[in-house]
């Protein structure tokens, strides 16, 4: 039985393909799993419409990241915090407290965006990696100042 796979599969190939399996296989793991269709033309047409679909919503996902990423990188966060003797900094700055600091500036951006390596527990200018999508990514400058 031919059927067009719409995951990549280590065993099988990759998704798009058109491939001879077992009747048994496909109808009882590939296409329950949502693995596979069967190989019509009416079917692999509708593969592609889909596909393109796909690409599209990539393609404007990519282009709104980008816009956001210029706006992104004019930015300069400051962080205030207490410090002790020797200019040692009380708790620190962790990725919730930049987005916290981002939501103020008018900017949405989850935390989760954020990749910060460790907590910023010392005074100073920092680069924070922020990831909007997974082919754009800006730095944003903090700045950890005392109180």
């Amino acid at each position: 039985m031919k059927v067009i796979l719409k995951k990549d599969m280590d065993s099988l190939g990759k998704a798009g393909e058109i491939v001879e399996v077992k009747p048994g296989y496909a109808r009882n793991y590939l296409i329950p799993s949502n693995s596979a269709i069967k190989a019509t033309s009416s079917n692999l047409k509708s593969y592609q419409e889909e596909q393109k679909l796909s690409e599209r919503r990539e393609l404007k996902g990519q282009k709104e990241a980008e816009v956001l990423a210029e706006k992104l990188e004019k930015v300069s966060l400051t962080a205030t915090v207490q410090v002790g003797e020797e200019d040692k900094v009380f708790g620190s700055i962790t990725s919730q407290n930049i987005a916290d600091l981002l939501k103020e500036n008018g900017f949405e951006i989850d935390r989760k965006k954020i990749h910060l390596e460790e907590p910023l527990k010392a005074l100073g200018v920092y680069e924070i990696p922020v990831k909007l999508h997974h082919k754009v990514e800006v730095k944003v400058k903090v700045w950890v100042v005392r109180d």
